[in-house]
This record gives C-alpha cells, structure tokens and sequence, in this order.
C-alpha cells in the first residue's frame, strides 16, 4: 500500500489500488462539511501528493455518498478560532481556506472529485480545484455564500476561470440558488454525469495511468497556464470577504436565513 495511505488521519480516509489514491472526507455526521481540521489535512495531504512519484491519480469523495455541504459554520464561528480565521483573511499570501482547494491544481497528478449528495459553497469551490468532476444526477450544487452574507473565497477566482461562463459565475454566486447535477453539467461546472460516478472516476483515473505521467503532468501545466490569475485577486477575495463579516447586512443576512421577511439595509460598500 501507499505510504500516504497508511498514515493516520482524523476526518479522512485514503486507499491506495494499482497507484491511483482515493481521498474520502470522513464526516459523514456533518455531511463532510469542511473543518478547521478537514483544511489542515487535505494541505498536508497533499503536499505528500507532490513529493510521491508512485501516485498517478487522485479521486477526491465524500462518505455516505455526500462530497461536502460547506464550510462547517459551527467551526468557524467558534471563539477559539476567530484570530486564526481573521488572521487567514489578512495576512498577504493566500489563506488556509484558499490553499485547501487550489493545492489540488498544484498537484502534479490529475484529480478527479465524485459528486454526490451536496457540492455546496466551499465543497464546490473544492471540486472546482480538480480537474475533472463526476457528478450523480442527484447532487445538489450551489454557492452558497451569499445566503449567509458572505463572498466565496477559496480561490474561486482561480478555480472557476476558464471552467464557467463569468456571466454564469456571477448569477450563482450573486442568488446562491441551488442547482441539480444536469443543470450544473450545462453550465460547465460538472464534467460528467453518472449513476455510478466513483466507478466512472475509477475507470478514468485508469486511463490516465496508462499515459507516460510526465506527459499527464504537463497537459495539466500547460492548460492550467491558459487562465492564470495573479496574487492579487486571490487578496481580493479575502479583503471582501473581511469587508463582508464586518458589514452590517451581514447579520442580516445570518436572521434572513431564518426568518425571510427581514429586510436587508442599504449598500454599505462600493
């Protein structure tokens, strides 16, 4: 077995078969919903991704057939992790929150996400980060931020570019409507859809295996060179975003949630 596969992880499970690792997030009670510790372990993950020379593929899953509703709010919100997640915002490199999906472009093998479930907020901007996407007919897809008052951004900037019409972007983003899988496979952001998409991500993580993988890594270098964006849209995304929770539409966006006949107050920014 892989020796990324026999490490111990807390809210992962890893498998390695002929090469190819499959990544499950294993917080099925929370519908895989991105922890403070999911975003510390996929890093590392896949930082020993990049320094194995043995894997040829990634499948990126979630248990019990959900791949991830979001960020987990409760962590977020939780007192002890204000100053981390303010300083992540502030600082002048990409963030935690940005690292944990773009790392997955950075890898030098292709990554495949399984889409079951729900593909929501930070879950789709995860799947977006792989190179393809396998969806079932079911799934649910949104970005959802701007339910909670809040901007996506987890390197949506990047992730997204080249992958989505901007004008498609800007609707799903600006309504946070939910959509199924053969909407979100029109508008670009499902590659395939399939009843059995581990087993469809399986077979083409196979194909790829079958090609030299120096030239698999450089088909992903050269066309991830096609639409690259620079640093400083990466800090954008995270100066909104302190602009958004320090808003005062943003609690209301947090009551409106609950109770639909508030009423959001004016513009606040420009």
């Amino acid at each position: 077995m892989n020796a990324i596969a026999n490490r111990q992880y807390e809210t992962l499970i890893v498998s390695s078969t002929d090469n190819i690792l499959t990544v499950t997030l294993n917080r099925p009670h929370k519908k895989n919903a991105m922890s403070f510790k999911v975003v510390e372990e996929l890093i590392a993950l896949a930082g020993r991704v990049k320094k194995d020379k043995t894997v040829r593929a990634v499948i990126l899953n979630g248990a019990e057939e959900t791949f991830c509703a979001g960020i987990d709010l409760g962590d977020l919100n939780h007192p002890k992790n204000q100053v981390f997640a303010a300083w992540e915002l502030l600082k002048p490199w990409q963030s935690s929150f940005q690292r944990v999906c773009l790392v997955w472009r950075d890898v030098p093998v292709p990554v495949i996400a399984v889409l079951e479930g729900y593909c929501i907020g930070a879950g789709l901007q995860l799947a977006l980060a792989c190179d393809v996407r396998i969806s079932h007919p079911d799934c649910k897809l949104s970005i959802m931020e701007a339910k909670w008052g809040l901007v996506p951004d987890m390197g949506l900037t990047q992730s997204a570019l080249g992958v989505v019409r901007e004008d498609v972007l800007k609707e799903l983003a600006m309504t946070a409507r939910i959509i199924d899988a053969s909407e979100a496979k029109e508008l670009g952001l499902v590659s395939h859809c399939s009843e059995s998409p581990l087993e469809q991500a399986q077979t083409l993580a196979a194909e790829f295996s079958e090609r030299s993988p120096d030239a698999v890594l450089a088909s992903k270098r050269v066309i991830n060179a096609m639409h690259h964006q620079s640093a400083i849209t990466l800090y954008k995304e995270k100066m909104w975003q302190l602009k958004m929770m320090l808003g005062r539409n943003r609690k209301l966006a947090l009551r409106k949630a609950k109770q639909t006949s508030i009423a959001f107050g004016k513009r606040q920014f420009r």
